[in-house]
């Protein structure tokens, strides 16, 4: 199977922090994987080394066999946990902001997710709530046609009626090449449309399955698996 992400002997230092250490990790292309652990585990840190937003202390990161530099940006699309919208900015603004920024974006679909998510266009993103700003973001990243989405949070601020529709919409706006790597604490939400899991203690990757074979090898969801392995 074609791999997207290839990453070798990564760590990142923060001062006398190891955020990361010595990772390996492949990752197949056409699947939805979660990135799983406790806070401060180094699942962000990640997240923005493959974005090519931070830079390694040591190892390579390869995205579709390319470094991570200004080539793998066209590849990858990233959701941030925090807002980064500016708050003038309206809706539209920011649907024609995404447009002409990357080449890959569909305004239809974007346009089309929004409607069905009660989000008006001709609001500011100061006069939406967090819940609603959170839906925009995805949205947004979700509309483009990349190779790899990255997604940190995506469902941490909004109702579970919501969620429901976000992980539907993230099961039926990708293209069955690309792959999805999920940042997240709401195992249970997010489990049924996992492909995979990573868990990430410590900066170390203690385990990498499917969660198909965590059910049949240890008869019990991820949600009880990850209890289990993280139990304080």
């Amino acid at each position: 199977m074609q791999s997207i992400l290839e990453v070798r002997a990564l760590s990142k230092r923060y001062g006398s922090t190891l955020a990361l250490n010595n990772v390996d990790l492949t990752l197949p292309k056409g699947k939805i994987i979660g990135l799983l652990g406790p806070n401060g585990s180094g699942k962000t840190t990640l997240l923005k080394i493959v974005a090519g937003l931070l830079t390694p202390t040591n190892g390579i990161v390869l995205v579709d066999n390319q470094p991570v530099g200004e080539g793998t940006k066209a590849l990858i699309s990233y959701l941030p946990e925090r807002t980064y919208l500016p708050d003038w900015m309206t809706v539209d603004d920011c649907l024609d902001y995404f447009a002409d920024f990357y080449a890959d974006f569909d305004m239809a679909r974007a346009r089309e997710m929004l409607t069905r998510l009660n989000v008006p266009a001709n609001k500011r993103m100061k006069q939406l709530s967090k819940g609603t700003r959170e839906k925009m973001q995805l949205v947004l990243v979700m509309s483009r046609r990349a190779k790899l989405y990255l997604l940190d949070e995506p469902i941490g601020g909004v109702d579970p009626a919501t969620r429901d529709y976000i992980l539907d919409t993230i099961i039926g706006n990708y293209d069955n090449e690309a792959t999805i790597l999920i940042s997240t604490h709401l195992i249970a939400d997010v489990e049924k449309v996992l492909d995979e899991f990573l868990f990430l203690k410590e900066g170390v990757i203690t385990m990498h399955d499917t969660t198909d074979n965590v059910r049949e090898t240890q008869g019990k969801s991820l949600d009880e698996l990850f209890r289990e392995v993280f139990r304080c």
